[in-house]
């Protein structure tokens, strides 16, 4: 066999299935990318006991409302800065909030008492939406990434409200 003939035998059979095997490995990879920070819309966050999620926030108009240890509802406009939401994108990123299934935790009729969180990011293409349940009793590791993005959201909600409250 010629010297170009064994060039070509080799990348028939070594190099041509490579390039076929990395295509097929990492083509849904990259599809199914973490979201990115680019494309990022806007965010809402409701959370209550049981089903009366009387806290929200919704980062596209910044409507703001909460209910407070008396029991008054307060409402504000708070708006996140393009920081706010970079950071809360890492710590997505960071925690593997793509990869939660859509409920952690589970809808519990015994106690009336069960907070449970609502966390939509939506983006130009796609949105996660995972609803967290406080009564979990599954993967412990997850129930602290769950935990961890909530709060994640909640202080960087608080910090925005402190930011946008007038100076005294």
């Amino acid at each position: 066999m010629s010297s170009r003939g064994k060039k070509i035998f080799l990348a028939i059979t070594i190099i041509v299935p490579m390039i076929i095997y990395c295509y097929i490995y990492y083509k849904p990879i990259i599809q199914n990318a973490p979201f990115r920070k680019d494309d990022f819309v806007s965010m809402q966050f409701r959370y209550g006991l049981k089903d009366t999620l009387e806290n929200t926030y919704n980062s596209a108009t910044g409507e703001y409302q909460y209910v407070t240890n008396k029991d008054s509802v307060i409402r504000k406009k708070v708006f996140l800065k393009a920081d706010d939401i970079l950071y809360m994108h890492r710590k997505a990123n960071e925690i593997g909030l793509w990869n939660f299934p859509d409920t952690v935790g589970k809808k519990s009729e015994k106690s009336k008492m069960v907070p449970r969180y609502d966390i939509t990011f939506n983006y130009k293409k796609k949105s996660k939406h995972v609803v967290i349940y406080g009564d979990f009793e599954g993967n412990p590791k997850l129930l602290d990434a769950a935990v961890e993005m909530r709060k994640v959201v909640q202080e960087t909600l608080t910090l925005a409200e402190r930011r946008s409250a007038p100076l005294k």
